[in-house]
């Protein structure tokens, strides 16, 4: 388990500005205008070019407890990299114990970014991870360095792959009008309905899914468009710049022990306390659903005991780790890499350095 601090020296600062800002993992709403991409051929140019390290872009990413930041701090160390973070908790500066962020050796060793730069209180988007992690990829691509984007976030990996499309913002009232539909009517009329005005997305999406059946709907009726249409207007890195994107794997039993054992040890870490402390001020909607803080509020909250707050957080983590699974698998793009009993950080970190020669 990795030792934690409230160190951030290491640590992209909170600048509120510069390229700033809206939602988070689970199908955020992607409105606001993407950063301009910028040339980088004079990257690949010289000792620190493509061709020392066979991409401009390495991401590391995978399910919860596979490793991933031991394994991008030794990758980054060989070449000559900095980290990104791809993790929709680690953003969060007052979660530290439940976000499992990168230990102070690890922060030491090699720059990261993107991790305790907004506050819990503030909402946080896809689109404003894109600005910031875009703004940070320059930044080390400028000064000569390969970034290494690592996390577990696959809506986050996705919107910097292939963009986010413009228009489209949230509308209240309309998504508030369109949930009482679903609720007085029943689900299935509203995907009915998607399935009338955009076909190509309804196919996409679970006739369960609320929160997606409600966006695409939303999409259509404030833009005049499909969100199928929308999104064949995205702008990401891919085919841009050369990437390859890396995945860490268990096997699934493995996995989840690793992530119980780590629910343990944070209860140990103190935990409760950081929970308790998050839940004395404001926190945002999205970041109150993190796993970890719904669980230890029904325990704070006289719901159930302590043991049943571990058993729910550690349920939670395996579904989360099979969403994950999903979704990386379903990625065309990514080149698994099986971890084996046994192997270090360093071990895996070479099988990376090997496939991109």
């Amino acid at each position: 388990m990795k030792e934690r601090c409230l160190d951030t020296r290491h640590r992209t600062q909170d600048t509120r500005d510069p390229r700033p800002n809206p939602p988070p993992e689970g199908g955020g709403d992607q409105a606001s205008s993407p950063s301009p991409l910028w040339p980088i051929g004079s990257l690949r140019e010289g000792g620190n070019g493509r061709g020392a390290f066979g991409c401009d872009i390495l991401f590391i990413v995978g399910p919860s407890a596979a490793g991933k930041s031991a394994v991008a701090v030794e990758t980054a160390k060989r070449l000559n990299g900095e980290i990104v973070s791809c993790d929709a908790m680690q953003v969060y500066r007052e979660i530290e114990i439940a976000s499992d962020k990168p230990s102070p050796d690890m922060l030491r060793a090699v720059s990261h970014h993107l991790i305790g730069v907004v506050s819990i209180a503030e909402e946080f988007s896809v689109a404003r991870y894109r600005e910031l992690a875009l703004a940070a990829i320059r930044d080390i691509q400028l000064r000569g360095k390969r970034p290494i984007v690592c996390g577990g976030s696959g809506m986050y990996m996705m919107t910097l792959l292939d963009g986010i499309f413009e228009g489209g913002e949230p509308d209240p009232a309309v998504r508030a009008r369109l949930a009482e539909e679903a609720e007085k009517n029943g689900l299935l009329a509203l995907f009915d309905r998607l399935r009338a005005v955009d076909p190509e997305a309804a196919a996409k999406i679970s006739p369960n899914d609320l929160k997606r059946i409600v966006r695409a709907l939303e999409v259509f009726e404030t833009t005049g468009q499909p969100l199928s249409v929308m999104q064949k207007k995205r702008d990401g890195l891919w085919g841009k710049q050369e990437i390859r994107v890396c995945a860490l794997t268990r096997p699934r039993e493995e996995l989840y022990a690793r992530a119980e054992a780590r629910v343990e040890a944070m209860f140990g870490q103190g935990l409760v306390e950081e929970v308790r402390g998050i839940l004395a001020g404001k926190v945002s909607p999205m970041a109150e659903r993190l796993i970890g803080i719904p669980e230890v509020r029904g325990f704070l909250e006289g719901g159930y005991g302590l043991d049943r707050a571990k058993y729910l957080m550690k349920l939670n983590t395996r579904h989360y780790i099979k969403r994950q699974m999903t979704w990386f698998r379903k990625d065309q793009r990514i080149e698994w890499t099986d971890i084996v009993s046994g192997q270090s950080a360093g071990d895996v970190a070479g099988i990376i350095e090997g496939k991109l020669k």
